[in-house]
């Protein structure tokens, strides 16, 4: 396990096209798991990607070790009574390095309070990850449940992990 430093900072006008290109990675793995093939144009749907960089509501995070961008995170229901992780992301070559837990442990702090978090069963890395993420910030003291994904009967209910940040 190497040991990388990580960066994380709110995305910027001029980081634009790297969270772009971030995106794509992750749609790309995330494809694994939630089916769908790219666009004609090789891109993918980047609805929650146009919210991340232009809603009020939501805030995007770049990760960064040194100056080569590592990941990313979308954070949204900034105004509501839970926030919602609702992307994240780490580079394949970053992985198992420590990097997602800095990461999303900076990202967490910033705003205390309820959290929510969904993943799919299938990704076991995922599933992983983010009970290890809710009993290294709560204790024992979060929730894990399956719900439907709207609008996607053919796919499987996502997991949604509940916990609150000090």
């Amino acid at each position: 396990m190497s040991t990388f430093q990580v960066t994380v900072r709110p995305v910027s006008a001029a980081d634009h096209p790297v969270i772009e290109r971030l995106w794509l990675m992750f749609r790309h793995d995330m494809a694994e798991f939630q089916g769908g093939l790219p666009n004609p144009d090789a891109t993918y749907h980047s609805d929650r990607l146009r919210s991340a960089l232009e809603d009020d509501d939501w805030a995007a995070y770049l990760f960064t070790s040194g100056d080569r961008p590592v990941g990313f995170s979308f954070v949204r229901a900034l105004s509501g009574p839970a926030r919602v992780l609702n992307s994240f992301f780490v580079v394949r070559g970053a992985r198992r390095s420590g990097i997602g837990m800095k990461a999303v442990r900076e990202v967490i702090s910033r705003y205390p309070g309820p959290w929510k978090v969904a993943f799919q069963d299938s990704n076991t890395a995922a599933v992983a990850f983010w009970r290890r993420v809710a009993t290294e910030i709560a204790g024992d003291a979060w929730t894990e449940e399956r719900r439907p994904v709207p609008n996607r009967p053919d796919v499987p209910p996502d997991v949604w992990i509940s916990f609150t940040a000090a």
